[in-house]
């Protein structure tokens, strides 16, 4: 077999791969987001000053 051959088999291995990886990671009990979501909301962050002018976007191209 030449190596033109091989794209339908290289697409098969890929997307067994991706889908094992993305069916482990779906394991529910292993995903640290529940203590993450914890810590966000009891740390509070300070609020940040915004310096200079606020965005206005141009609705309307002719003008400049």
């Amino acid at each position: 077999m030449r190596n033109e051959d091989y794209d339908r088999e290289l697409l098969v291995c890929v997307a067994l791969i991706c889908s094992g990886i993305a069916a482990i990671t779906s394991i529910p009990g292993s995903t640290p987001t529940t203590s993450l979501a914890k810590v966000s909301v009891l740390e509070r962050p300070e609020p940040v000053r915004i310096v200079g002018t606020p965005f206005v976007p141009n609705t309307n191209p002719a003008i400049r």
